[in-house]
């Protein structure tokens, strides 16, 4: 029984991280020019942002459930404006033919862009809830147990998704040249400003 839920969290970690938004395609453009280890570090933040949704939904958490859903105007407002910064950083920047060293902090600076992207985006947690409740795990009591290894799942599913992206595009790396490389730039960031001026934009309605 807990290998099928750890099974299933690692289906629906993966199955969640898998569409392309904003930070498929930040990851994909650190990737290409900045490495395979920074844009799967860059994942994994966003792996992790899901988990402690996964956490919040599974222990029914409902105060800080509650809290995050109150304030969702406000997240997505920060979160919107912190992708168009990061569009107009990435669009401006110059690209290198190799990929950087990076150091414990840029690998961190990596690691938090991300988790912070994806918590800022609350309407997560909807999906969990409604995940959890369809296994029957949203609050109730005696099953911390289960829920624990569903969202366990739920990251290394997420994780093994960033893995698989960054490595792949990875291999495409060593076939790019500088002017590419430039071009990546121009169309990740305005791709990414473009998810941010949405997310702004989806307020006023």
């Amino acid at each position: 029984m807990d290998l099928e839920v750890f099974v299933r969290g690692l289906i629906l970690g993966f199955s969640i991280a898998a569409p392309v938004g904003p930070i498929g395609v930040l990851c994909i453009r650190r990737t290409l020019t900045d490495g395979r280890r920074y844009a799967f570090v860059s994942g994994l933040g966003a792996a992790t942002a899901d988990a402690l949704y996964g956490c919040i939904a599974g222990f029914g958490l409902t105060l800080i459930s509650g809290l995050l859903l109150s304030h969702h105007l406000w997240l997505r407002t920060i979160g919107g404006l912190y992708l168009c910064y990061l569009g107009l950083k990435t669009f401006g920047s110059t690209p290198s033919e190799s990929a950087a060293a990076h150091s414990p902090a840029g690998l961190l600076g990596a690691y938090t862009s991300t988790f912070f992207l994806t918590v800022t985006n609350p309407m997560t947690i909807l999906s969990f809830l409604a995940i959890f409740a369809g296994f029957g795990l949203a609050g109730t009591p005696g099953s911390y147990s289960t829920a624990s290894i569903l969202v366990l799942g739920v990251f290394l599913g997420s994780a093994l998704w960033w893995l698989l992206l960054s490595g792949g595009v990875g291999l495409l790396r060593s076939r790019l040249n500088l002017r590419s490389l430039w071009w990546i730039n121009k169309l990740s960031g305005a791709i990414i400003l473009g998810f941010g001026l949405l997310a702004l934009l989806s307020l006023i309605e």
